[in-house]
């Protein structure tokens, strides 16, 4: 199989380059490196160094003949989406629509969409499947949606097929310590507490210790990097197979609170990593948990890496190798 990763130099663009090259598969990586990481790219990947808003670069690209073309080269921080849509209008939106259009004009009809449990907003019931009404609370969310349903057209009219993948909290790093590089200005919680261990930052501030939660804090779905990888290898399977278009959550199914990765942190790192109780933020409900069962059911895909423990050691392992 050629599989072709836009944005394949990224956090996640990494591992799935990794899964997908462990078995066998050519791989190209296609990635202005924005905030991509050189050294994460495999030496066996094709590169091409270009942006997705240069319509030429992906159509050359393009035209070199790949089975899978996979979508991750979306900016990503749902704060900064709020403060600047523009930019994240130009990049997600139009740039997804040159991917879309590319694809189309190079017969390239299985396309995987890396997406988010942002477009659902607000839980409205817990745990949260496929069919919760979609209402993005932040314009990022909203882009992630505004691809689907682009996507959703183009299948209806020109029979072009895709697997949209709606993440829930993306975590850890591969096992085997291949990825030599960490994210750029992380925001999320892992990370963030990451570099309190390191000393990098002086404590890790938690948002609201009042939630109806079992402690207190809020409770998220956390899924290993490597799992989510697998169901990209999963994906692509299915739709050269079954020529048919899906979406599906990816989360471990399993809540983890703020106050339980602060306390593995500090098991695994043997770090006291300071704390400060903030007010909560603006918008944070106090549980989301994904339902997994069509990812289950369709492609045969489990969060086998996702335990707490796994999560934090893996991340910790490359923390420490930085």
């Amino acid at each position: 199989m050629k599989v072709l990763l836009f944005g394949g130099a990224g956090y996640i663009g990494t591992h799935v380059a990794l899964a997908f090259l462990d078995r066998g598969d050519t791989v190209g990586v296609f990635d202005d490196f924005s905030s991509g990481l050189r050294e994460n790219v495999q030496k066996e990947c094709i590169l091409y160094e270009h942006s997705i808003l240069d319509e030429k670069a992906v159509n050359e690209a393009l035209n070199d003949g790949w089975d899978v073309v996979v979508h991750l080269a979306a900016f990503k921080a749902a704060g900064e989406s709020m403060v600047d849509p523009s930019k994240y209008a130009l990049n997600n939106i139009t740039g997804s629509l040159n991917l879309i259009r590319g694809c189309q004009a190079h017969s390239v009809n299985a396309f995987i969409l890396s997406s988010s449990a942002a477009v659902y907003g607000e839980p409205q019931y817990l745990p949260i499947d496929e069919k919760h009404p979609t209402s993005p609370l932040n314009y990022y969310g909203y882009t992630k949606r505004a691809i689907e349903e682009n996507l959703e057209w183009f299948h209806q009219l020109h029979g072009s097929n895709y697997v949209s993948l709606r993440y829930f909290n993306a975590a850890g790093y591969d096992a085997e310590g291949k990825m030599r590089g960490l994210e750029k200005n992380p925001a999320n919680l892992i990370p963030v507490v990451m570099e309190v261990a390191t000393g990098k930052r002086s404590a890790i501030q938690v948002f609201g210790n009042d939630y109806d939660t079992s402690d207190g804090t809020g409770v998220r779905d956390y899924v290993h990097v490597t799992d989510l990888a697998d169901a990209h290898v999963k994906a692509a399977d299915y739709l050269l197979k079954e020529k048919q278009s899906l979406i599906v959550n990816l989360g471990s199914e399993s809540g983890l609170s703020v106050r339980e990765i602060i306390d593995e942190t500090r098991k695994v790192t043997q770090k006291e990593i300071k704390e400060e109780i903030v007010g909560r933020r603006a918008g944070d409900p106090a549980k989301l948990v994904a339902s997994s069962k069509m990812a289950k059911d369709i492609l045969g895909w489990e969060a086998k890496h996702s335990s707490l423990n796994q999560i934090i050691k893996t991340t910790w392992d490359a923390y420490q190798k930085s």
